[in-house]
């Protein structure tokens, strides 16, 4: 069962069938309703995409940090949530001694981190031991809404890849909605206009087919021009590969 996407605000009926309820919903009565503001969909399972909200940390996820204090033994470290991150000494990737902790993470600094724990209360510890992780030192570190991560990566990484590809940028979305980009600065102007596109337009039907078109018009490229041979003319690439489906 399938239904098109509209949107929906807190309290707003979705289904008879409770066995179909999935994030952002709750049951009343035998009844599924919309839990917040945002768009549902109705594919197996009734699920709703909040439009707003702030990040709610889980273990395992990566993200992109902000150092704002520096303490005896931890680095505490915004997170975008309610809730600071706590970055222990005994989490960096090197033995330092606590008097040295400034030098190596001060307060401002960017860190690739992730999400170790987070208990009953909240605490959310974080760690840098393990290779993915790392200070950000170059490039420029952007944000989004956390809850339109999912429709910036794409189905199986298909948005993602295609930005990568058009801008030459490197690009992570971390899962708290701040997003890290290195390339020319030329590219990663781009990117970020791209990335602004798909977040103000995720929630209309069709998104893939603009923002093909969007990065065609960008660099120049016709948006009607036929695809040859890839032998022949790469210089569509994904762009046109994607416009011929």
């Amino acid at each position: 069962m399938k239904m098109e996407k509209k949107l929906v605000i807190p309290g707003d009926f979705l289904s008879d069938d409770v066995k179909l309820a999935d994030e952002g919903t709750y049951v009343e009565d035998g009844k599924v309703f919309s839990s917040v503001f945002g768009i549902v969909s109705i594919n197996k399972l009734i699920r709703v995409v909040s439009l707003s909200g702030k990040y709610i940390p889980k273990r395992d996820d990566i993200v992109i940090g902000i150092v704002t204090e520096v303490s005896f033994s931890n680095w505490i470290v915004d997170i975008r949530s309610p809730y600071d991150g706590l970055l222990h000494i005994s989490e960096f990737p090197r033995r330092i001694d606590n008097v040295d902790m400034s030098k190596y993470l001060k307060v401002g600094d960017s860190i690739m981190t992730l999400v170790s724990d987070v208990d009953e209360t909240m605490k959310v510890e974080l760690t840098l031991n393990d290779q993915r992780l790392r200070q950000i030192t170059d490039g420029r570190v952007i944000e989004v809404t956390p809850s339109k991560v999912p429709r910036l990566i794409g189905k199986n990484g298909s948005m993602i890849g295609m930005l990568k590809n058009e801008t030459a940028c490197n690009i992570y979305i971390a899962q708290n909605g701040r997003v890290w980009l290195t390339g020319k600065d030329k590219n990663i102007d781009l990117a970020i206009r791209t990335i602004q596109k798909i977040e103000n337009e995720s929630h209309i039907s069709g998104l893939t087919e603009r923002i093909v078109k969007f990065l065609k018009q960008e660099k120049g490229i016709p948006a009607k021009k036929q695809v040859k041979k890839k032998e022949e003319d790469n210089s569509g690439g994904i762009l046109d590969e994607l416009l011929d489906k």
